[in-house]
């Protein structure tokens, strides 16, 4: 699967924390995101930001506490992630590559430059995972089997794997939180990112200090 990743200049709406993996879960988790930057990718970009490690540790919550829906970010005070402390961002140049496992813990601040990010997300698995949810992504059956395979050979024996799953369900009947990771996190109780309104015009993590200061790289 592939898609755009565009966060407009000085404002770029952020995305909250959270695992891809408790979007789409499969049979196994051999699933990466590969990120093609288009621009130029600075602290003030929103870029993306990581808590390495995390891919091998569990599925955190992505279900609203308070009625169990599923709003697909993670509820900070829930978890015991120090995101202040151990969030790596990932600035590059433009060309440059990255590279992030399903399973992984990331979101993304508030665009505040003055210029747009685009960076091209392409979705890679293994072709023995097969998508615990269906293949409705997909315009056929033949197309998820066959057209977007890069190497081997389509298979109907999909790797079963014992890994933290935990369904997408149930969602929100409310078109104005569907279609997209920001609409469907705006319904999260409590974000760490705040939203260009709430911050009063800069970007705040959790009423706290500017993200590009609390996650830089801490010091080994």
């Amino acid at each position: 699967d592939m898609k755009l990743n565009l966060k407009s200049a000085g404002y770029g709406s952020p995305v909250q924390w959270h695992q891809d993996w408790a979007f789409y879960p499969h049979t196994n988790d051999s699933i990466l995101a590969v990120g093609v930057f288009l621009d130029d990718v600075t602290p003030d970009h929103g870029p993306l930001l990581v808590m390495p490690g995390t891919h091998r540790g569990p599925l955190y919550s992505h279900h609203r506490r308070s009625d169990g829906l599923f709003v697909g970010g993670i509820d900070v005070e829930d978890c015991d992630l120090d995101f202040a402390r151990g969030a790596v961002p990932l600035t590059a140049s433009a060309g440059s590559v990255s590279f992030h496992h399903v399973r992984l813990v990331h979101g993304s601040d508030l665009n505040r430059s003055g210029a747009a990010r685009k960076i091209v997300f392409l979705e890679v698995a293994a072709a023995d995972a097969w998508p615990l949810c269906g293949v409705a992504n997909y315009t056929s059956f033949e197309e998820f089997m066959e057209a977007r395979m890069l190497q081997g050979r389509p298979t109907l024996r999909p790797r079963m794997e014992a890994l933290p799953v935990a369904m997408p369900m149930p969602k929100t009947s409310d078109r104005r939180h569907q279609g997209s990771i920001y609409a469907t996190q705006q319904l999260l109780e409590r974000p760490f990112f705040r939203s260009l309104e709430a911050a009063g015009g800069g970007a705040i993590a959790n009423g706290t200090a500017p993200i590009d200061a609390a996650c830089e790289r801490p010091a080994k």
